[in-house]
Protein backbone atom coordinates (compact mmCIF):
# COMPACT_ATOMS: atom_id res chain seq x y z
CA UNK A 1 0.00 0.00 0.00
CA UNK A 2 1.35 3.45 -0.77
CA UNK A 3 1.78 5.96 1.73
CA UNK A 4 0.44 9.23 0.64
CA UNK A 5 2.61 11.86 -0.18
CA UNK A 6 2.49 14.61 2.81
CA UNK A 7 1.01 18.20 1.72
CA UNK A 8 4.71 19.59 3.33
CA UNK A 9 6.99 17.39 0.48
CA UNK A 10 4.82 18.95 -2.09
CA UNK A 11 4.83 22.19 -0.78
CA UNK A 12 8.78 22.07 -0.59
CA UNK A 13 9.29 21.30 -4.45
CA UNK A 14 6.83 24.14 -5.42
CA UNK A 15 8.70 26.19 -3.57
CA UNK A 16 12.48 24.49 -5.15
CA UNK A 17 10.82 25.00 -8.52
CA UNK A 18 9.52 28.97 -7.72
CA UNK A 19 12.78 29.43 -6.40
CA UNK A 20 14.55 28.47 -9.27
CA UNK A 21 12.60 30.50 -11.83
CA UNK A 22 13.90 33.04 -9.88
CA UNK A 23 17.13 32.75 -10.21
CA UNK A 24 17.34 31.69 -13.59
CA UNK A 25 15.06 35.14 -14.59
CA UNK A 26 17.96 37.06 -13.20
CA UNK A 27 17.16 38.36 -9.55
CA UNK A 28 19.21 40.12 -7.98
CA UNK A 29 19.67 38.04 -4.94
CA UNK A 30 21.55 34.85 -6.94
CA UNK A 31 23.49 34.14 -3.71
CA UNK A 32 21.07 34.34 -1.25
CA UNK A 33 18.50 32.19 -3.69
CA UNK A 34 21.07 29.46 -4.07
CA UNK A 35 21.51 29.16 -0.91
CA UNK A 36 18.17 28.50 -0.24
CA UNK A 37 17.47 26.18 -3.77
CA UNK A 38 20.36 24.25 -1.53
CA UNK A 39 18.26 24.21 1.62
CA UNK A 40 15.10 23.31 0.05
CA UNK A 41 17.53 20.65 -1.65
CA UNK A 42 18.37 18.85 1.53
CA UNK A 43 14.95 19.19 3.28
CA UNK A 44 13.03 17.34 0.19
CA UNK A 45 16.04 14.99 0.35
CA UNK A 46 16.05 14.03 3.92
CA UNK A 47 12.21 14.67 4.61
CA UNK A 48 10.97 11.58 6.62
CA UNK A 49 8.00 10.62 3.98
CA UNK A 50 11.29 9.26 2.12
CA UNK A 51 11.67 6.27 4.95
CA UNK A 52 8.54 5.22 4.33
CA UNK A 53 8.80 4.71 0.22
CA UNK A 54 10.47 0.78 -0.66
CA UNK A 55 13.88 1.36 -1.49
CA UNK A 56 13.34 -0.03 -5.10
CA UNK A 57 10.61 2.40 -5.51
CA UNK A 58 11.91 6.24 -4.53
CA UNK A 59 12.22 6.89 -8.32
CA UNK A 60 8.87 6.42 -8.92
CA UNK A 61 8.07 8.48 -5.58
CA UNK A 62 10.13 11.75 -6.45
CA UNK A 63 8.72 11.82 -9.79
CA UNK A 64 5.08 11.71 -8.28
CA UNK A 65 6.05 14.75 -5.75
CA UNK A 66 6.99 16.50 -8.88
CA UNK A 67 4.10 16.05 -10.87
CA UNK A 68 2.28 17.08 -8.16
CA UNK A 69 3.99 19.90 -7.87
CA UNK A 70 3.84 21.00 -11.40
CA UNK A 71 -0.30 20.41 -10.99
CA UNK A 72 -0.37 22.74 -8.25
CA UNK A 73 1.02 25.40 -10.71
CA UNK A 74 4.83 25.25 -10.23
CA UNK A 75 7.38 25.35 -12.97
CA UNK A 76 9.45 22.49 -13.42
CA UNK A 77 11.85 23.99 -15.85
CA UNK A 78 12.42 26.82 -13.86
CA UNK A 79 10.76 29.28 -16.47
CA UNK A 80 7.41 30.05 -14.80
CA UNK A 81 5.67 31.54 -11.76
CA UNK A 82 4.15 28.48 -9.39
CA UNK A 83 2.24 31.10 -7.22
Amino acid sequence: MDTPIPPDLVLLQCTWYDTYARLAAGAPDGTVLRRRLLSLSVRIWWHPYWRTVPAGAVSVHRSRVRALARASGASPDGMGSGG
